[in-house]
C-alpha cells in the first residue's frame, strides 16, 4: 500500500495548481489531506474533488469556525468505518480528526494545533498531543494494527528544521513539545522517515513570507508514524519536495499491510 499525507493550505488553492493531476499520477491508495480549509465540502468543492475518479473521499471540517482547519481522506477502498473525533468536544469542534478503520489497520489523520498564538493555545496544543496519544494507545490495546499521519506542528530533533538555535524558544520546536515526541515514540510508535533517512536537511513545510522554500530552510514537522507491529513492514519512507501548490510539500510511505 502507498499512503500519502498532505497539507494543502486550502484544499482549492492547492486544486488550482494541480493536486487532482498530481493524485492521478501518484495513484495512492490512501490519500490523508490536512488543512483543507473546507467548511461542509458538499456545498464548496465540485465533483472532481469529492469524488476523484477511482477514490472514496470522507472529510470533517469545524464546527464553529469557516476557512479553517479541516482534513479529509481520499482512499481506493471503502474503510469499515469512519470516526471524525477522539470523543472529547473541546478537540473535536475544530475539524482536526479523521480516523479510517479498515479490516487489518487503522489510519489516523490529524491536524494538530499551532501553539504560536499565545500561551492559551500552546496548552490546548499540549492538551490535544495528550487526548491523541491516548487515542493511539486505547486503539492499540484493542489489537488494531494504527498508521498516525498529519502535521504534527512541531520539528521532533535538531535535524529536523534548518535553523534550530534561532528557534529554540518558538512553538514548534519548544522543549516541551518536542519532550512530548519522545514521549510518544516511547509508547512504541515509529516515525517512517527516519527509519529510512537520518540525515538532516530533509523538509516538510517553508515559510512563505520569507520565500524560504527557494533557500529550503525549512522545517519537517509532517510525519507519518506506525505501531510496533507494523515497523517491519514499511517497506519505504519518502519527501516529495519537488511538488508544489500548498507551503508544505506531500509525504509518503510504502507498506505492507
Amino acid at each position: 500500500m502507498k499512503l500519502y499525507c498532505w497539507n494543502t493550505n486550502g484544499i482549492r488553492a492547492a486544486v488550482k495548481h494541480g493536486m487532482l493531476d498530481w493524485l492521478e499520477k501518484q495513484q495512492p491508495d490512501v490519500l490523508c489531506v490536512q488543512e483543507t480549509k473546507a467548511f461542509d465540502p458538499q456545498t464548496v468543492l465540485d465533483e472532481t474533488v469529492l469524488s476523484p475518479k477511482g477514490y472514496r473521499t470522507h472529510w470533517n471540517w469545524p464546527v464553529e469556525k469557516k476557512g479553517y482547519s479541516g482534513v479529509a481522506i481520499f482512499s481506493k477502498t471503502e474503510p469499515d468505518a469512519i470516526e471524525k473525533g477522539f470523543g472529547i468536544g473541546a478537540f473535536d469542534k475544530e475539524g482536526r480528526i479523521l480516523i479510517a478503520h479498515y479490516p487489518s489497520f487503522s489510519v489516523i489523520n490529524c491536524y494538530f494545533p499551532n501553539g504560536k498564538q499565545g500561551p492559551e493555545r500552546l496548552k490546548y496544543k499540549m492538551g490535544f498531543y495528550d487526548a491523541f496519544l491516548d487515542y493511539c494507545d486505547g486503539l492499540k490495546k484493542k489489537g488494531k494494527n494504527i498508521i498516525m499521519c498529519g502535521d504534527y506542528n512541531t520539528a521532533h530533533t535538531e535535524i529536523d528544521l534548518a535553523r534550530p538555535k534561532e528557534n529554540e524558544t518558538v512553538s514548534g520546536f519548544l522543549p516541551e513539545e518536542r519532550a512530548w515526541i519522545d514521549t510518544y515514540v516511547s509508547h512504541g510508535y515509529h516515525d517512517t522517515f527516519r527509519m529510512f533517512h537520518k540525515e538532516g536537511g530533509h523538509y516538510s513545510w517553508w515559510d512563505v513570507k520569507t520565500r524560504a522554500r527557494e533557500r529550503d530552510v525549512g522545517w519537517r514537522i509532517d510525519y507519518i508514524f506506525v505501531c510496533n507491529d507494523l515497523k517491519k513492514k514499511v517497506k519505504g519512507a519518502f519527501i516529495d519536495k519537488e511538488v508544489y501548490g500548498s507551503d508544505h510539500c506531500p509525504i509518503g510511505v510504502e507498506i505492507e499491510v
